[in-house]
């Protein structure tokens, strides 16, 4: 017996949606969303005056996890921070600089800010405060921008926003495609890997490390990440985000090189684990502010696998 060519592509695309529903209602993969486990404990500091490449200044570790003292390893990368991005407001504002580093690159469990606007980072904070922006599972880092949100003044989150939008964009992400990837653990909320040389099948996950982990620990606004992904998943992510059908056409609304424009921020070289929970959120509905709905027809048949494609290529793109 044979079908027509038609049913089964509607077949396929009903069998797809089904897939991706179901994953959606299994919960949020814990390598995108992680915690640190029940036991963790933070090293102690010794005293020990930490150093990164080309820089001659140095800070304790107890210096670096100043929520209220964003470390400046290269003050000659950008402009003067304001005052809200160096030192925050005592007591609910931490410093900018801290969590999304100096300059703004940020990490695997916050956003970058490279290359957003400035009407862009206010948007995104208000929609913190207001509840519309959260996440499909509980994260410190979310939780500490709501809170941070709901205190700062219009004045102080202006001049934060310009300061970062001020910034020219770099790339600080290789993309490997690998069949096996480190064995990691969480430490404070990122990926690190574990000691030795140990390795595990990647499976259907992406295991975003700091090239040096100290460095990041340090929040040296340098420091570098190697984003593992599975093997095939930049072509079938470059394929997704080119398909003929325009709802999955991502260079619409972010640009033909996903670098941005005036309606929707650029994709391009953003931690790929950070890119894959905006994606999961925006399909499970825990982002649902401005721009949700055209997101919303984008996500919403997307599967696991598709994320994690998408995301990939578009962390292999550069600035």
């Amino acid at each position: 017996m044979r079908f027509p060519t038609a049913l089964w592509v509607v077949s396929l695309a009903l069998l797809t949606a089904a897939g991706a529903r179901a994953q959606i209602q299994e919960g949020p993969p814990a390598w995108a969303y992680p915690v640190n486990p029940p036991n963790f404990q933070r090293t102690p500091d010794d005293g020990t005056i930490r150093h990164v490449p080309d820089s001659a200044a140095g800070f304790t570790l107890t210096q670096v996890r100043d929520l209220f003292a964003a470390p400046d390893w290269h003050p000659d990368d950008h402009p003067p921070m304001p005052d809200i991005v160096v030192r925050g407001r005592k007591p609910e504002v931490f410093a900018c600089g801290v969590c999304h580093r100096a300059d703004g690159p940020g990490g695997p469990e916050n956003a970058s800010l490279f290359g957003l606007s400035a009407e862009y980072i206010i948007q995104q904070t208000a929609e913190f405060k207001t509840g519309l922006r959260t996440n499909s599972a509980p994260r410190v880092a979310t939780d500490l921008m709501i809170k941070l949100s709901k205190a700062v003044t219009d004045q102080e989150l202006a001049e934060a926003a310009a300061y970062f939008a001020s910034i020219k964009p770099r790339s600080n992400i290789v993309v490997v495609e690998a069949e096996a990837v480190p064995k990691t653990q969480v430490r404070d909320l990122f990926l690190a890997p574990l000691d030795g040389a140990e390795k595990e099948p990647i499976g259907q996950r992406i295991i975003e490390i700091p090239e040096n982990v100290e460095h990041f620990v340090s929040r040296d606004s340098r420091a570098r990440f190697i984003a593992y992904v599975p093997v095939g998943s930049v072509q079938k992510g470059r394929t997704l985000a080119t398909n003929s059908d325009p709802r999955v056409q991502c260079g619409t609304c972010h640009g033909a090189d996903l670098n941005g424009t005036a309606i929707a921020p650029g994709l391009a070289s953003r931690s790929p684990t950070y890119m894959f929970r905006q994606l999961y959120d925006f399909k499970s509905g825990a982002r649902k502010g401005a721009n949700s709905e055209l997101m919303k027809p984008v996500v919403e048949n997307l599967s696991v696998d598709d994320m994690i494609a998408l995301v990939a290529f578009s962390a292999s793109l550069k600035h």
